[in-house]
């Protein structure tokens, strides 16, 4: 059995980020989060509130992680938030507050992760995107604009710091079963899934098992792909 590795899941509290952290957990993995708000985190996992898009708290979040569980080796960058709107009535903080958590947070701790990935001359960056950041959806130019982003990032990464060990890669869910899609009336729900070739939402654990294959040797040759989770939704997008 290979060594225990540090593996740093931000939002790993709750839907698809508590999923990704299950899958490390049951590999033996160390595993610790740095979240903002929402329910406490599974015990087994190094728990850190804080503000991913403030340089200082990561800063101090990186440094409690590696005491504890050493230099972070896997950075599953999962924090986000959605400020949907129509483009007319869209605020300047809406879209700001959007790019800054999804874009910003994922850059602040993707800068600090390789730090430590490059002493190593090995890494997994894997970012959360969203099948929207190339499909496109009403009332998400913020969000679409940010995952989207996300592409661009992976893909200098690899061209950077690749030759390193260091793989970079996005994984795109579309319409997940979380409590959020629950919460939604039957006949949207119904509608939605019309539109998805698999005709269902995925499990969060579907999602969680692209992410541990990513982060896993066998994918050590994968670097700035997209990989969708969407049961078709954005082929060809």
């Amino acid at each position: 059995m290979s060594e225990p590795r540090s593996v740093l899941i931000t939002g790993a509290n709750q839907g698809i980020g508590a999923a990704i952290a299950a899958r490390f957990l049951d590999l033996g993995d160390k595993v610790s989060t740095i979240y903002h708000s929402g329910q406490d985190p599974d015990p087994r996992i190094l728990g850190i509130t804080g503000d991913v898009t403030d340089t200082e708290t990561v800063e101090a979040a990186f440094k409690t992680i590696e005491a504890q569980n050493g230099p972070v080796e896997v950075l599953v960058a999962n924090a986000g938030i959605t400020r949907d709107q129509l483009l007319l009535r869209m605020t300047d903080a809406e879209f700001d507050s959007v790019l800054s958590v999804n874009l910003g947070g994922a850059f602040k701790c993707v800068r600090r992760a390789s730090k430590s990935m490059l002493r190593l001359k090995r890494g997994r960056i894997v970012l959360i995107g969203s099948v929207v950041a190339l499909y496109g959806s009403p009332g998400q130019v913020n969000y679409s604009s940010s995952k989207s982003a996300l592409v661009g990032m992976a893909r200098s990464l690899t061209r950077e710091i690749g030759s390193r060990g260091i793989t970079a890669n996005v994984v795109a869910p579309g319409f997940i079963d979380t409590s959020m899609t629950a919460a939604l009336p039957q006949e949207r729900q119904d509608a939605y899934k019309a539109s998805i070739p698999a005709g269902r939402f995925a499990q969060p654990d579907e999602v969680a098992g692209v992410v541990q294959f990513l982060a896993s040797a066998d994918a050590g040759y994968i670097s700035g792909a997209v990989i969708p989770v969407d049961g078709g939704l954005g082929m060809g997008h």
